[in-house]
């Protein structure tokens, strides 16, 4: 069980997990299976070169950090750093997450370290996971940016897309941003409609999955076919059709809450 926390104890440091990214990338021990995060007392050479260090909180009871490291910096041969997406499956899926919070959360740090609004250094809060300027009283908080994700039903049928982005070419349900003042009904039906040339009815919500490769928290929903003939524009989606429970294409791993989805259509 993963607790969340900020405020940290030296103590904290001296068994701890360390989850470190550079420019995206989580550093691991190197010919590790499943990968394996390093503990503290494996990193005396390279912790003195992190910025951006914070407590992420306790998993199972284990402190976690997360820490920053240079693009330039390169790790000696028992350490490599890894893409967190090519990690699924093959690092434990609570450390997977961790790593995820861990990524979000330098990011964060590295894109404020100035005010916004003064242009002065920025400090960590000591109440709240916060960065704020005493000098004008403008506070930041983590980024989290909402997507909607859905799966849209035609009779026995799911609507699946694939993205010229999406690697290994696999198809997927449709998934989207959410625009400033817009509900997140609104976003699904936008969404389907901009991305398919489909429209829906019958939004249900699904469930709900941190996604913080960099920063989104997908909300999932299912939906019913409403009209429509499927209609794509070639760049953001270059294919999409209706699938059948037994005739499905090559789609998400298991991790993903698309998965997920697909995997509730075909059990339904």
């Amino acid at each position: 069980m993963f607790v969340p926390a900020f405020q940290q104890k030296q103590s904290d440091r001296e068994n701890a997990l360390w989850f470190i990214i550079r420019d995206g990338l989580l550093l691991v021990k190197k010919n590790c299976q499943p990968a394996t995060v390093p503990r503290g007392h494996q990193l005396a050479d390279i912790l003195p070169l992190c910025d951006h260090l914070q407590l992420l909180g306790h998993l199972d009871g284990q402190a976690c950090f997360a820490a920053g490291l240079s693009k330039d910096f390169q790790p000696d041969q028992a350490f490599e750093f890894r893409g967190l997406k090519s990690l699924f499956g093959r690092i434990a899926e609570d450390h997977l997450w961790v790593a995820g919070r861990a990524n979000l959360l330098v990011r964060w740090s590295q894109h404020h370290r100035y005010c916004g609004q003064c242009g002065r250094p920025t400090v960590d809060k000591q109440d709240e996971r916060a960065k704020n300027r005493n000098h004008c009283g403008l506070v930041n908080y983590p980024r989290v940016s909402p997507a909607i994700i859905v799966a849209v039903i035609k009779g026995d049928h799911i609507l699946l897309a694939r993205s010229g982005r999406f690697p290994g070419g696999f198809f997927s349900v449709l998934a989207g941003f959410v625009e400033p003042g817009e509900s997140l009904e609104a976003c699904v039906k936008r969404e389907v409609f901009e991305e398919t040339g489909i429209e829906v009815k019958n939004i249900k919500y699904f469930g709900s999955q941190p996604w913080p490769f960099p920063d989104s928290l997908m909300v999932g929903f299912t939906a019913a076919y409403a009209g429509g003939n499927i209609r794509i524009d070639g760049r953001e989606i270059v294919e999409a059709d209706w699938y059948s429970r037994d005739n499905l294409p090559n789609i998400p791993p298991g991790i993903s809450i698309a998965r997920q989805l697909i995997n509730w259509f075909t059990e339904r």
